[in-house]
Protein backbone atom coordinates (compact mmCIF):
# COMPACT_ATOMS: atom_id res chain seq x y z
CA UNK A 1 0.00 0.00 0.00
CA UNK A 2 1.45 3.38 -0.96
CA UNK A 3 1.70 6.38 1.36
CA UNK A 4 -1.48 8.48 1.34
CA UNK A 5 -1.40 11.72 -0.59
CA UNK A 6 -0.88 14.42 2.08
CA UNK A 7 -3.44 16.60 0.33
CA UNK A 8 -6.07 13.89 0.72
CA UNK A 9 -8.60 14.37 3.48
CA UNK A 10 -9.83 11.73 5.87
CA UNK A 11 -13.15 11.76 4.00
CA UNK A 12 -11.49 11.08 0.64
CA UNK A 13 -9.82 8.05 2.22
CA UNK A 14 -13.21 6.87 3.55
CA UNK A 15 -14.81 7.38 0.12
CA UNK A 16 -11.94 5.33 -1.42
CA UNK A 17 -12.60 2.61 1.22
CA UNK A 18 -9.04 2.99 2.56
CA UNK A 19 -10.50 3.69 6.02
CA UNK A 20 -13.52 1.73 7.26
CA UNK A 21 -16.75 3.52 8.13
CA UNK A 22 -20.28 2.59 9.13
CA UNK A 23 -21.94 3.57 5.84
CA UNK A 24 -25.62 4.46 6.08
CA UNK A 25 -26.38 5.58 2.52
CA UNK A 26 -24.49 5.96 -0.75
CA UNK A 27 -25.42 7.54 -4.06
CA UNK A 28 -23.38 8.18 -7.17
CA UNK A 29 -22.45 11.61 -5.79
CA UNK A 30 -22.57 11.29 -1.97
CA UNK A 31 -21.58 9.05 0.92
CA UNK A 32 -23.19 9.08 4.37
CA UNK A 33 -21.59 7.41 7.38
CA UNK A 34 -21.91 7.48 11.16
CA UNK A 35 -19.68 9.90 13.06
CA UNK A 36 -17.14 8.12 15.30
CA UNK A 37 -17.69 10.74 18.04
CA UNK A 38 -21.46 11.25 17.94
CA UNK A 39 -22.91 14.45 19.39
CA UNK A 40 -26.49 13.10 19.35
CA UNK A 41 -28.25 9.73 19.30
CA UNK A 42 -28.07 9.95 15.50
CA UNK A 43 -25.00 11.69 14.09
CA UNK A 44 -24.29 10.95 10.44
CA UNK A 45 -21.91 12.80 8.14
CA UNK A 46 -22.92 13.32 4.51
CA UNK A 47 -20.06 14.12 2.14
CA UNK A 48 -20.00 14.75 -1.57
CA UNK A 49 -17.62 12.40 -3.37
CA UNK A 50 -16.07 15.41 -5.08
CA UNK A 51 -14.01 17.52 -2.71
CA UNK A 52 -14.92 21.13 -1.99
CA UNK A 53 -13.43 22.94 1.00
CA UNK A 54 -16.71 24.15 2.52
CA UNK A 55 -20.40 24.65 1.80
CA UNK A 56 -19.87 28.11 0.29
CA UNK A 57 -17.36 26.77 -2.21
CA UNK A 58 -19.68 23.86 -3.05
CA UNK A 59 -22.71 26.13 -3.51
CA UNK A 60 -20.79 28.44 -5.86
CA UNK A 61 -19.25 25.63 -7.91
CA UNK A 62 -21.96 22.96 -8.05
CA UNK A 63 -25.43 23.82 -6.67
CA UNK A 64 -26.83 20.51 -7.96
CA UNK A 65 -24.28 18.58 -5.87
CA UNK A 66 -25.23 20.64 -2.82
CA UNK A 67 -28.85 19.65 -3.46
CA UNK A 68 -27.72 16.00 -3.61
CA UNK A 69 -26.01 16.37 -0.22
CA UNK A 70 -29.21 17.79 1.30
CA UNK A 71 -31.36 15.09 -0.33
CA UNK A 72 -29.04 12.40 1.07
CA UNK A 73 -29.25 14.03 4.51
CA UNK A 74 -33.04 13.81 4.34
CA UNK A 75 -32.89 10.13 3.30
CA UNK A 76 -30.57 9.43 6.25
CA UNK A 77 -33.06 11.13 8.60
CA UNK A 78 -35.86 9.07 7.09
CA UNK A 79 -33.87 5.82 7.43
CA UNK A 80 -33.20 6.61 11.11
CA UNK A 81 -36.86 7.49 11.76
CA UNK A 82 -36.23 11.18 12.43
CA UNK A 83 -38.52 12.88 9.92
CA UNK A 84 -41.55 13.14 12.21
CA UNK A 85 -39.69 14.03 15.42
CA UNK A 86 -37.26 16.38 13.73
CA UNK A 87 -33.60 16.54 12.85
CA UNK A 88 -30.88 19.10 12.25
CA UNK A 89 -28.52 19.48 9.28
CA UNK A 90 -25.39 21.50 10.08
CA UNK A 91 -22.49 22.67 7.93
CA UNK A 92 -19.51 24.01 9.88
CA UNK A 93 -17.57 26.47 7.73
CA UNK A 94 -14.12 27.48 8.93
CA UNK A 95 -12.11 26.73 12.04
CA UNK A 96 -14.01 29.16 14.31
CA UNK A 97 -17.23 27.32 13.45
CA UNK A 98 -15.69 23.98 14.36
CA UNK A 99 -14.75 22.67 10.91
CA UNK A 100 -11.81 20.28 11.35
CA UNK A 101 -11.89 18.39 8.03
CA UNK A 102 -11.75 20.74 5.06
CA UNK A 103 -13.91 18.61 2.77
CA UNK A 104 -17.47 19.94 2.98
CA UNK A 105 -19.77 17.72 5.01
CA UNK A 106 -23.22 17.94 6.49
CA UNK A 107 -23.90 16.70 10.00
CA UNK A 108 -27.31 15.03 10.39
CA UNK A 109 -28.25 15.15 14.07
CA UNK A 110 -31.33 13.86 15.83
CA UNK A 111 -32.93 11.06 17.78
CA UNK A 112 -33.15 13.18 20.94
CA UNK A 113 -33.94 16.73 22.06
CA UNK A 114 -31.17 18.96 20.68
CA UNK A 115 -29.75 22.06 22.35
CA UNK A 116 -29.70 25.62 21.09
CA UNK A 117 -27.37 27.08 18.44
CA UNK A 118 -24.34 29.25 19.06
CA UNK A 119 -23.14 30.29 22.47
CA UNK A 120 -24.50 28.41 25.42
CA UNK A 121 -27.45 30.23 26.97
CA UNK A 122 -29.55 29.17 29.87
CA UNK A 123 -33.29 29.24 29.27
CA UNK A 124 -34.93 32.34 30.74
CA UNK A 125 -37.13 31.89 33.79
CA UNK A 126 -40.75 31.37 32.85
CA UNK A 127 -42.10 33.37 35.83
Amino acid sequence: MSEPDPSETLFERIIAREIPADIVEETTTTLAFRDISPQAATHVLVVPKTRYRDVGELAAADPALLADVIATAHRVADLDGLVESGYRVVFNTGADAGQTVFHVHAHVLGGEQLGFFGRYQEKPDEG
